[in-house]
């Protein structure tokens, strides 16, 4: 998670560690062919995620962190 937040090496995110982020953080998860969508009940924006090999594509990545820095996710 702090790799995601610290922006500082979005193309080197591995894309299973970036969907098993969003499950920990209580997202549900739907496939649809190479399209991983990612919902959140009290959360509006839906994350629609597809890999580049086995790495997160970088501008999907900032878009994860926005996410969770809008929404505060992951405070305890």
């Amino acid at each position: 998670m702090l790799q995601v937040l610290s922006g500082t090496s979005d193309a080197n995110i591995p894309f299973d560690g970036l969907c098993g982020l969003l499950k920990y953080l209580g997202f549900d998860e739907r496939i649809r062919g190479s399209h991983h969508i990612f919902t959140k009940d009290d959360i509006e924006e839906i994350l629609n995620l597809q890999p580049k090999g086995n790495k997160s594509k970088p501008y999907q990545v900032k878009q994860v962190r926005n996410v969770i820095l809008k929404h505060k996710l992951g405070e305890k």
